[in-house]
């Protein structure tokens, strides 16, 4: 169906990795993000890697990874402290990772990686993003918003069973890709909206 290619097309971004700047990781309680990031750093694709992610807005706290994983049992008060967790396991020096743990949702996890940037006086011309496969599109809408000028290599990571491949077959993977065209509908609108006011102001 056409509507199946349209849509994994748009969501399940992905493109070639490049020698980049930096590598971002937008907020998520899955340590197989982190975990790429690290193996991407130790390639030697960036120089530093930027880990954002306090909670979720609708959950109000630090939700524990799932069972199974190796961060269980591990008690992290953030995201943002979960993924650094794992990144220095993974070998990733600590110099060398420049966290964020105050965001709460993907726009933030994009425009607070920015400030973090422009305090640091980085300047992010290429980056690379970690993120869930579909998850992709509303990352890399964000993020690009955040840093306009900076070519981003999609690095996508598929969690939850979820893929470009299969993502229609499943009740779960249907509500979870369309979930995503619901919010960067819904949530585009409303940043757009603060953005207008924000310049005017």
């Amino acid at each position: 169906m056409d509507f199946i290619k349209d849509t994994t097309e748009y969501i399940f971004l992905e493109n070639e990795v490049k020698i980049s700047d930096v590598i971002f990781v937008p907020g998520s309680s899955n340590p197989l993000l982190p975990r790429r990031a690290a193996e991407l750093y130790l390639e030697g694709y960036a120089e530093y890697v930027i880990p954002s992610g306090k909670y979720s807005i609708t959950r109000g706290k630090y939700m524990p990874s799932l069972p199974g994983t190796e961060t269980e049992g591990i008690v992290y008060e953030t995201e943002c402290e979960m993924y650094t967790d794992i990144l220095l396991k993974s070998g990733v020096p600590f110099g060398a990772i420049l966290g964020e743990d105050e965001a709460q949702y993907t726009y933030q996890n994009a425009f607070f990686s920015k400030k973090l940037c422009d305090e640091k006086g980085l300047q992010v011309k290429k980056a690379i993003l970690v993120c869930h496969a579909f998850h992709a599109r509303r990352a890399y809408t964000y993020y690009k918003w955040a840093f306009p000028e900076c070519e981003f290599s999609i690095c996508p990571v598929v969690t939850s069973d979820i893929s470009r491949d299969n993502w229609y077959r499943t009740e779960k993977g249907r509500q979870r890709v369309m979930g995503e065209l619901i919010r960067l509908g819904n949530q585009m609108a409303e940043y757009a909206e603060y953005a207008n006011t924000v310049n005017k102001s």
